[in-house]
């Protein structure tokens, strides 16, 4: 699956942000360590990574090549696309529409745009947060071929109108773009401004952001990354999503110091009110680790705030960690799961902070060595596609012959050979008991993954992330 590469690492001085405080020798190191060995072992072309306190560089640094076939090295102020990250755009941008009187969030989509698909059923704050149950316009068996080409408006919603709701609206969480394509045109139609122009004039300039531009801007960036993905264990350089097609929900490009301005002028009130970050930043009801265009999750069992961006070619992440006052940015040039930009911050972070990390790997008690080595077994399974299915329950054989296998090692080949199984504990649902680990894979790439197993050994259910 993956390809080893010759890796560079450019490191230019001096930060644009400030003087770089001093990280200590022996963690920048290791930060320089583990990035290496993620980029190694994902066959990553290029990545950029920064670390800022309050918007002061701590830590900054270039990795690989932005451009294979021109050997052009990343560099710290090398454009990416951001993806999803601009939905925490879109969102401040909704909410400072509500402040400024043009627009209500609980109110019903069909208040401003009528004629949109279940317009009357769902209201804006739930399009927010992905709880909504919109369809997605970004699924089909098409969607590639169709993304890379310009849409309008109406072309997107064509691909869901005829769709029902995935769930009512409110009772569950379920990420989409769609929802945001919509805000896209609710921002529009509230403001009289094109996203675009709405977009530059009242968010990008407010944070100080002059070299911020979206997709459609590529061929003029002399600084932009090339993306790239894996196909068949081969990379490959990836197609661009259309500007108009990615849109409200994730057409942005940006670099790392560009985007910590962002980080700090929307902390700080400078885009919306103290009260809508923290709206953003507060789950909402039907989801345990959603906001407002933001996650609010942990990692080590600390608490972060942020989004990760996936396109065809890259992966980003940009995640900020309240307890530390620490902001961790990834970007890198190639589209793969498990994602590369959340396995840098992971790492980064974790070479921070190795006590938190370590306790955070510590095994619960009650641990059965039959149970994990099940769980190996079965794991092991899944990643080769299940043509062994000895591990299983006669239900959930039946469930991997029908095509659940392939789909599970789809997504989970690409981890590769795991380092370790820790035991996290048991708990019990309405199916049963279940048996929670965390697999290790490597500096920043772990995976939760619980089974339930019947009175004879064999697994019966199984749970991912």
């Amino acid at each position: 699956m993956r390809r080893r590469f010759c890796w560079w690492m450019v490191c230019l001085a001096p930060a644009a942000m400030g003087s770089p405080a001093a990280l200590d020798h022996a963690v920048s190191t290791k930060i320089d360590s583990d990035v290496q060995a993620v980029l190694q072992r994902t066959g990553t072309p290029g990545a950029t990574i920064a670390i800022y306190r309050d918007g002061e560089v701590l830590y900054r640094h270039a990795y690989g090549l932005s451009d294979l076939e021109r050997k052009t090295p990343a560099t710290v102020s090398t454009h990416y696309e951001i993806g999803s990250i601009t939905k925490q755009f879109t969102a401040a941008a909704v909410l400072q529409l509500q402040e400024a009187g043009k627009l209500d969030i609980n109110a019903t989509l069909a208040t401003y745009l009528p004629d949109a698909p279940h317009a009357k059923e769902v209201t804006l704050k739930q399009l927010l947060s992905h709880t909504s149950g919109m369809p997605e316009y970004l699924d089909g068996p098409d969607v590639e071929q169709w993304a890379v080409k310009p849409a309008t408006f109406d072309q997107i919603m064509a691909r869901i109108k005829d769709k029902p709701l995935d769930f009512p609206p409110g009772s569950r969480w379920s990420y989409s773009n769609s929802g945001y394509a919509l805000l896209g045109r609710v921002i529009e139609v509230t403001s009289k401004e094109s996203y675009e122009h709405y977009v530059k004039s009242h968010l990008l300039a407010a944070a100080g952001m002059t070299h911020t531009y979206t997709v459609a801007d590529e061929a003029q960036l002399a600084g932009m990354a090339k993306g790239y993905r894996h196909t068949d264990g081969k990379l490959e350089p990836a197609p661009t999503i259309h500007d108009t097609v990615g849109w409200a929900a994730g057409n942005l490009v940006s670099t790392v110091d560009e985007l910590e301005r962002w980080n700090v002028a929307l902390r700080s009130g400078k885009i919306v009110r103290p009260a809508d970050y923290a709206l953003m930043s507060t789950p909402v009801p039907g989801s345990t680790d959603y906001g407002l265009g933001l996650f609010i999750d942990t990692l080590d069992e600390q608490p972060r705030i942020g989004h990760t961006g996936g396109s065809f070619g890259f992966t980003t992440s940009n995640q900020y960690f309240p307890k530390q006052g620490l902001q961790v940015i990834a970007f890198t040039n190639v589209g793969d799961n498990p994602e590369p930009g959340q396995m840098l911050v992971t790492a980064t972070f974790e070479a921070l902070y190795p006590q938190i990390a370590a306790s955070a790997r510590k095994p619960a008690a009650g641990e059965e060595a039959a149970t994990t080595a099940a769980v190996r077994k079965a794991f092991s399974q899944l990643q080769q596609g299940a043509q062994d299915t000895s591990a299983f329950g006669d239900k959930l054989k039946a469930k991997l012959a029908a095509g659940l296998s392939g789909r599970m090692a789809k997504q989970l080949s690409p981890f590769g050979e795991p380092s370790s199984f820790i035991f996290k504990g048991q708990r019990h649902d309405k199916d049963g008991n279940w048996s929670d680990y965390r697999i290790d894979f490597g500096p920043g790439n772990s995976l939760p993954f619980g089974v339930r197993l019947d009175a004879d050994g064999k697994v019966v259910g199984i749970s991912i992330g």
